[in-house]
């Protein structure tokens, strides 16, 4: 029997969802009873405030949730369910851990998405925020996959290529700007190339991953460096990298092309 394809996104902050999965949800859009659930924990309100946007730091939060549905609806698929737990920006590691997987637990069982897609251990940036809610997901995921019901099916960690990484940061050297440096909060960690399990072509999709980026503008200074062109953040996009967290994939299986391919 078909089971249609579905997949809960569950991430921190508004924009941590644009890069990531984005393109995978894009491909995916047409398919026979597709549904995309969005949970975020925080609503960024401790983020920074590029220049030119007139939020401030007592109206961030607001004006990052407007992002975050401008962004949807810039990229063309809008989540079916949009869900904001509304946990402190910064803070979500000192929420109470049983509550936070709790909370997560009852969305995955209401919904059953076949995929879960959440941050790995090293949080991609090594932003607690990013650990922390990718923790509670991993174990709510487990939890809730006990319970007799369909979906559950594959549990998938954003991540970045170590040879991706390399030529990124060789990239940032030769412009003079700072390195990324895996042993800092907020600067990016690879993962070993050969620890990539899926690793998705979105480059027929691209721009409708940056169009979504675009509507976080109070974040662009922080998203990509300054002067960046469109068609080079394109680029950047063009590959959705992930790692299989569960159920890990069998030796001497390929790489999968796409986040429910097996299922």
């Amino acid at each position: 029997m078909y089971e249609a394809h579905s997949i809960a996104v569950i991430v921190a902050h508004p924009d941590d969802d644009a890069y990531g999965c984005a393109g995978s949800i894009a491909l995916h859009e047409h398919d026979p009873g597709f549904r995309f659930v969005l949970v975020l924990a925080t609503d960024g309100a401790a983020g920074q405030i590029s220049r030119g946007v007139p939020a401030t730091p007592e109206t961030l939060g607001a004006w990052r949730r407007v992002e975050s549905s401008n962004a949807w609806k810039a990229h063309g698929t809008v989540p079916a369910r949009h869900e904001w737990l509304g946990y402190a920006d910064g803070h979500v590691a000192e929420a109470d851990f049983e509550e936070l997987v709790a909370r997560l637990q009852s969305i995955l069982e209401a919904e059953r998405p076949q995929v879960v897609a959440t941050f790995g251990p090293d949080g991609i940036t090594g932003h607690r925020d990013h650990i922390a809610i990718g923790r509670a997901a991993d174990e709510a995921f487990h939890r809730a996959r006990c319970v007799p019901g369909p979906g559950l099916r594959r549990l998938v960690h954003g991540a970045i290529r170590a040879s991706v990484f390399e030529r990124w940061n060789t990239a940032r050297r030769r412009a003079g700007a700072e390195a990324w440096d895996p042993g800092r909060e907020y600067h990016l960690r690879p993962v070993p190339d050969e620890a990539i399990d899926i690793e998705v072509d979105t480059s027929a999709v691209c721009s409708r991953i940056v169009a979504g980026l675009l509507e976080h503008r109070s974040q662009r200074e922080v998203l990509i460096e300054p002067g960046a062109s469109v068609r080079r953040w394109e680029r950047m996009v063009s590959r959705e990298p992930a790692v299989m967290a569960w159920p890990p994939r069998a030796a001497g299986q390929p790489v999968l092309a796409d986040l429910f391919e097996g299922l």
